[in-house]
């Protein structure tokens, strides 16, 4: 009864009536400007999206969409870890078996497993991109716009990157096998090297003395419960505070390229009370950026781009998990150890540092894990936190990519960039038994007990 009741309402109120909107998905497929500013009010998918954005926000060669494919791939992480959550069994006797169940034995398990890691590991990729594309643009420096915070969305950007690369972590040992085991073990022992609490902390993280039941918990835990909600409930301001922040940088650029212009009135609008006028017509002054032919509506232009990203995402990973195979070496066993023992690609540089930055002297020995895995880490981290405040570029560099003002600090960026992957590709390539360097087209030698 209650179609008949809306055909009626459309032929007595035409297609424009207020509040009905007969198709089922009206809101992502809105027929007019009206139906558009509805569709952000009545669904509540669509409520975190303005009415209109500027067509400079949605240029692909500015920002390459990273910060949604970002969510993309955390989407497709928490739609992939569902299933193994019912297949995986947190227990160090039974861990092992249940992650070869699902390799070996579960319909599409070795897909599915393959699509929860290489999208883990994609996404640290990303997100670090994202962070390195919002530097280079100066994107956390606020524009022309009114209560402007973006500093404040870079420092959420940057702990996101961090809870991201715990999320990978903590999913690291679930498989409990070799390669899993020892890569935790190394990552902790870094931790450990910190004076006076470096033990405290170590136990505090693995649940004891020992990589063992109490270490695969809280790894669990972490990485099923804490880490998601934290990154969930990050990623909803950081939308939210863009949103506030008038969109992305660029919007703020092309606002200062064009100066105020003069907007003839519109023939369809009444600008008077109650429609009396009086004088001249009236004229409208405003920036080019709330220009009509500047902006488009968010549904379905913004809308139609996030969706062609997430599926392009969600299509990339699901090729590339039916090519790339997800690891699964012979049960976890503390006392043989592989040589060499390496923590997970993403922390290799670290792992790199800590070797380079062991120095003996004498009798003295400066104590590399501290140096290279703490203190130059958290220098960095702390760094890149600040350097909104320290930045004392004028805001006309805000969204414009290697702009002349940030030519210098651009470069050390770079080169800081350069530096942590060449670290990476060597510890990753290169290094071999006993952590001696090997050429890629050199054989390491056969170690007894190497795994």
């Amino acid at each position: 009864m209650a179609f008949p009741f809306l055909s009626f309402l459309k032929r007595s109120q035409g297609p424009e009536a207020p509040g009905v909107h007969p198709q089922p998905f009206w809101s992502f497929r809105p027929r007019s400007d009206r139906e558009s500013g509805d569709a952000i009010v009545s669904n509540f998918a669509l409520h975190m999206f303005p009415a209109k954005v500027s067509r400079a926000s949605l240029a692909w060669k500015y920002s390459f969409w990273l910060g949604t494919g970002s969510a993309a791939l955390f989407l497709l992480l928490i739609l992939s870890g569902g299933p193994l959550l019912f297949l995986y069994v947190p227990s160090v006797e039974r861990a092992y078996a249940s992650i070869k169940d699902i390799e070996y034995v579960v319909t599409f398990g070795s897909w599915l497993r393959s699509v929860h890691r290489v999208g883990a590991h994609l996404m640290v990729v990303v997100v670090a991109l994202h962070l390195v594309r919002v530097f280079l643009t100066g994107a956390y420096k606020n524009g022309v716009g009114q209560g402007q915070k973006r500093e404040w969305n870079w420092v959420i950007g940057v702990f996101l990157l961090l809870f991201t690369l715990l999320l990978s972590f903590t999913g690291y040992l679930l498989p409990w096998d070799q390669l899993a085991f020892w890569a935790v073990t190394v990552g902790t022992n870094i931790a450990a090297s910190i004076p006076f609490v470096g033990p405290q902390v170590r136990e505090l993280l693995i649940g004891g003395r020992a990589i063992d039941q109490p270490t695969l918990i809280r790894f669990y835990v972490l990485h099923i419960v804490v880490l998601p909600i934290a990154v969930g409930a990050l990623f909803a301001y950081h939308m939210w505070r863009v949103r506030k922040d008038g969109g992305l940088a660029a919007v703020d650029k092309e606002a200062r390229e064009n100066e105020l212009q003069e907007a003839p009135a519109s023939s369809t609008k009444t600008y008077t009370l109650l429609g009396i006028a009086r004088g001249t017509s009236p004229v409208i002054k405003a920036t080019s950026i709330s220009r009509l032919d500047k902006m488009v509506n968010a549904v379905p232009d913004l809308v139609r781009r996030a969706n062609l990203v997430t599926l392009a995402t969600i299509a990339l990973i699901s090729i590339l998990a039916t090519f790339v195979r997800s690891p699964l070496e012979e049960p976890a066993n503390p006392l043989v150890t592989p040589n060499p023992a390496k923590a997970p690609w993403y922390f290799l540089w670290l792992q790199e540092i800590v070797t380079d930055t062991t120095i003996k002297i004498g009798s003295f020995t400066v104590n590399g894990a501290f140096v290279g895995g703490v203190v130059l880490p958290g220098l960095l981290v702390t760094l890149l936190i600040l350097w909104p405040w320290l930045d004392r570029s004028p805001k006309e560099a805000a969204g414009v990519w290697f702009a002349r003002a940030r030519r210098r600090q651009n470069l050390v960026f770079l080169l800081l960039c350069a530096f942590v992957l060449t670290l990476t590709f060597v510890g990753t390539v290169m290094r071999g038994p006993y952590w001696h360097i090997y050429w890629p087209w050199e054989a390491w030698p056969d170690i007894p007990g190497r795994l």
